[in-house]
């Protein structure tokens, strides 16, 4: 039986040289990888694993998570804002190709409620977590504040624009509030005792 993969975070690294699984307390999964491994490669590491993954997932949602403190935050805030803008402001150049919206300018904040927001006077902000998001989800949520330029509401309007690059959205909508809730667990200290992870290299891709 095939079994839905967890939601992780997944974080890159030009100084990653294998794939690594990390599971956490309160059964959070965080995928690191190097840099040019493909989405593909990833995924099927995980479909791999996926037996190990399960089984790790439900023993460590067992165990009370740690939150993550706002001096915490406001540090992670501040080694990743520029991270988070430099991917928005991809993303937004990448799917405005298919919409052709216009906008003026992109601005990154932390916030621990809202995932990003659209003005009436043209600035897309984004919270600075888009930088932890798998690709999927940023791409969701780039082109959710991007449809915002012309539907500036949740009518039928406006997500019938989202469909028409997302159309799955409905599941990504849902992935992003799972992620969030989940997001308070990253580098905490305590999370150190009680850690199991493995580190496995894909031989089918030269890193």
């Amino acid at each position: 039986m095939n079994y839905p993969l967890p939601t992780y975070f997944l974080k890159r690294s030009a100084r990653s040289r294998h794939i690594r699984l990390r599971v956490e307390a309160g059964g959070h999964v965080t995928v690191s990888a190097p840099a040019r491994a493909t989405d593909s490669t990833i995924k099927n590491f995980l479909e791999g694993h996926a037996s190990w993954l399960r089984a790790k997932v439900e023993y460590f949602k067992k165990i009370p998570e740690p939150t993550l403190a706002r001096s915490q935050e406001k540090k992670l805030f501040e080694s990743h804002k520029y991270q988070a803008k430099a991917l928005a402001e991809h993303k937004l150049k990448q799917w405005n190709e298919r919409y052709g919206f216009s906008f003026k300018k992109v601005a990154i904040r932390n916030s621990r409620s809202r995932w990003g927001s659209c003005s009436s006077s043209g600035t897309i902000s984004f919270n600075y977590k888009i930088a932890f998001l798998p690709e999927a989800l940023a791409d969701y949520l780039v082109v959710h504040e991007l449809c915002h330029i012309k539907e500036p509401n949740h009518s039928h309007a406006f997500w019938s624009i989202v469909a028409h690059t997302v159309p799955d959205y409905t599941e990504k909508r849902r992935a992003l509030r799972d992620f969030e809730k989940t997001f308070g667990h990253l580098n905490t200290s305590a999370n150190t005792n009680i850690l199991i992870e493995t580190n496995i290299r894909n031989e089918n891709e030269n890193f």
